[in-house]
């Protein structure tokens, strides 16, 4: 029985010094290690990657589907990153939503700022907007409409939803203001209701993004624009 237990205690030790042997041959070679080594490494290593190409791939994401139909699997498909690579990178996604509607306002969705800060009248500033609008959203390159109009459609996040109505909503009193200003100096009529006239113009830009996305041309959009501005109210000695 002794001699049984050392003959297969020698050949144990065998096999354990080939294999040992093994591995000290092939730990020097490229690539060498386990899988499991070689899956940490890769684990540790992220992937690099532009940070603005991939914020240009989600907001286009976005603006094509909205926030509640883009999923993180869909963002990180598009973006071409993993999904611990967008958690870094972007925080999850209503952080980075909202850094997409940023980004949209400032390169998209600027046109009725610069128009409320450049043009000398109400009437000049929405003319300027929905003529604007009529290009921008039947754009090729990009989804037409407005991403800030569409983006919270059936939206289950009711923070979301209230951060784009707060949006539209500071657009529509940017605009009150302005008509205010003008009524208040006779460009306008004195008793112009500019809640009234202001909202008509939101009514203008949100029904105009829509048509768009309806599949409305910037030809039939100038037209609808043009009709807009033709009611829009005058006073006797200025042309607003």
């Amino acid at each position: 029985m002794n001699s049984m237990v050392n003959d297969e205690g020698t050949v144990r030790a065998e096999k354990r010094g080939t294999e040992e042997a093994r591995r000290s041959e092939t730990a020097d070679l490229p690539g060498a290690g386990t899988a499991a080594e070689g899956r940490a490494k890769r684990r540790g290593r992220p992937r690099s990657f532009d940070r603005e190409t991939a914020l240009e791939k989600a907001l286009l994401a976005f603006w094509e589907h909205g926030y509640e139909a883009t999923s993180v699997s869909d963002l990180t498909r598009v973006m071409d990153i993993g999904a611990p690579s967008l958690y870094a990178a972007f925080g999850d996604k209503r952080s980075l939503f909202e850094e997409v509607v940023r980004v949209y306002g400032t390169e998209y969705g600027s046109f009725a700022d610069r128009a409320l800060a450049e043009e000398p009248t109400a009437r000049a500033a929405v003319e300027r907007t929905l003529r604007e609008a009529a290009t921008a959203y039947t754009e090729p390159g990009h989804p037409h409409g407005c991403l800030v109009v569409h983006a919270a459609t059936n939206c289950s996040d009711a923070e979301v939803e209230q951060s784009l109505r707060d949006r539209r909503n500071a657009n529509i009193d940017a605009f009150e203001s302005r008509i205010r200003a003008d009524a208040a100096t006779g460009v306008l009529p004195s008793g112009t209701d500019a809640a009234a006239l202001a909202r008509h113009v939101g009514a203008m830009i949100q029904g105009m993004s829509q048509q768009a996305r309806d599949g409305a041309s910037r030809e039939e959009l100038e037209a609808v624009a043009a009709i807009a501005m033709a009611i829009w109210p005058r006073t006797g000695t200025h042309t607003g």
